[in-house]
């Protein structure tokens, strides 16, 4: 049987990086977007660069029904997904209270509960098979509380909870899971301008490449950088009061304009 990998989040970013690394490595894809047109110009050029097949499928996963929809088609469908990238997400930005609640549900339903779903529906299809693997992607906003980005900061740390916990349950199965950590990521984070020409992030391709050599040898927690695991483990050494209120300073002066 065809084993393909699947891709949320593909048409752009971190997650088209991940597909043309995993192509590169004659990986067959399916690439889920919200976007048909731009999923069908990706999948073009990956079959031509690097022969691979890749299937595309159009899903707002903001949308309970059309996520259903979409996940009763791979629970019934004959493709086998070995592995599962969960790599789609939304951010807000400024304060909580000034936000359209209609954005923060959409983040809550892209970042936590499509995520959680897709990660039970696929898990239990690899674990009929016999294994597979899982790779979420949270990030260093997880590891805190994220004043002027509180519900972006909070999914992912729940990401990052659930994705561990997620590795000891499924052990026994054959699943490994991972969950990946990036910082701000050149061509990803459009909206962080500052970090981008600072030269302090990567570029969502080395991020990607740091990746698939993290899965290759099954790594836990996948976080690229020194600087961003020294960031990742600093919330540790300081006080609860002091972490919030510096994570609310930096996210203030990386806000985009005019929503502070």
């Amino acid at each position: 049987m065809t084993c393909y990998a699947m891709i949320t989040g593909a048409s752009s970013g971190l997650g088209l990086a991940l597909a043309e690394a995993l192509a590169r490595r004659g990986r067959n894809l399916i690439l889920v977007a919200r976007q048909r047109e731009p999923l069908e110009a990706v999948a073009l050029e990956l079959t031509q660069r690097f022969g691979v097949d890749v299937l595309l499928r159009a899903c707002d996963l903001s949308q309970p029904l059309r996520l259903s929809g979409f996940v009763l088609e791979l629970e019934e469908g004959e493709r086998r997904i070995d592995l599962l990238v969960n790599c789609a997400g939304l951010r807000t930005y400024g304060p909580f209270l000034a936000h359209e609640w209609a954005d923060e549900q959409d983040l809550l339903e892209v970042n936590v509960l499509a995520l959680s779903r897709l990660c039970h529906a696929l898990g239990n299809l690899m674990a009929v098979h016999g294994g597979g693997q899982i790779l979420n992607v949270a990030g260093l906003a997880g590891v805190a509380p994220g004043p002027w980005m509180a519900a972006y900061a909070a999914s992912k740390a729940y990401v990052l909870s659930f994705t561990e916990a997620l590795r000891e349950e499924l052990k026994r199965t054959g699943i490994k899971v991972s969950v990946l950590c990036p910082g701000p990521v050149r061509s990803a984070n459009r909206s962080i301008e500052r970090l981008k020409g600072s030269g302090r992030c990567l570029s969502a391709q080395e991020v990607a490449l740091f990746t698939v050599r993290a899965l290759d040898k099954n790594r836990a927690l996948i976080m690229p950088g020194r600087r961003n695991r020294w960031l990742a483990f600093a919330p540790r050494l300081l006080p609860r009061w002091l972490t919030r209120k510096l994570a609310g300073v930096l996210h203030r002066r990386y806000c985009p304009s005019g929503m502070q």
